[in-house]
């Protein structure tokens, strides 16, 4: 079983996780935009379970479009989000795929809230579309 650290900008805050993400994802919602500071989120989902988490963190608690909350947890000195929680799904941990810093980590399956997609981005062959 292989093991992927993700981390900060300055390494203080990780997240280590065991085995392959369940799915990897990209958002495209304008809160994921404004998150990541980027066109659209991307992010692996991990059983919990198999995630442990190092360093002193600080939480944000989001209410999305629909009523979903999400709990991000971002370093206190760099700013950059490690990871985060969906509440109804405490069984699983969200890490943005760039906090990999892996350019071999797996690519997305599924693309949501593509109605707020930019016109440029091209979603990969074969993805799983939720608009």
């Amino acid at each position: 079983m292989s093991t992927r650290i993700a981390s900060c900008s300055c390494g203080q805050l990780t997240a280590s996780v065991d085995g392959d993400p369940i799915r990897v994802s990209v958002c495209h919602c304008l809160a994921c935009q404004r998150r990541t500071g980027s066109v659209f989120g991307a992010q692996a989902r991990f059983a919990r379970a198999n995630v442990r988490f190092s360093g002193q963190g600080r939480e944000f608690t989001r209410v999305g479009d629909e009523g979903g909350r999400c709990t991000f947890n971002f370093c206190p000195t760099c700013g950059a989000t490690v990871y985060y929680t969906m509440a109804g799904f405490e069984e699983f941990v969200a890490i943005p795929v760039g906090a990999f810093a892996d350019p071999s980590f797996p690519g997305p399956s599924f693309s949501v809230y593509e109605e707020r997609m930019h016109s440029w981005v091209v979603m990969p062959d074969g993805i799983e579309h939720m608009r």
